[in-house]
């Protein structure tokens, strides 16, 4: 088993997530655990979320930059990593 397989099997086996989703630099999505239209709709959000969220830490501070996201609503949370090559998404259901 490939790490990146290790890494999604970890992560799927952590109380209360509902779906990863992983894009690569690109925007293409690389991986998922939710169907076809939630995945559309969630990656092109999140990614529009991802992108504003690191300009406005460089316009802050230019020698700084996004690590790590987490968004919590009243229903999910949604952790998203974002690096070099990859963007890694994952939709945790609160109830």
């Amino acid at each position: 088993m490939s790490d990146f397989e290790e890494t999604i099997r970890r992560l799927q086996s952590e109380k209360g997530v509902a779906g990863i989703i992983v894009v690569d630099s690109a925007g293409r999505v690389i991986h998922s655990t939710i169907d076809s239209d939630a995945t559309q709709s969630h990656t092109a959000f999140l990614q529009q979320l991802c992108e504003k969220t690191k300009t406005s830490i460089r316009e802050l501070d230019s020698s700084n930059d996004l690590t790590f996201l987490r968004l919590r609503t009243k229903k999910n949370e949604i952790m998203i990593a974002p690096d070099k090559d990859h963007v890694i998404m994952v939709i945790k259901d609160l109830s």
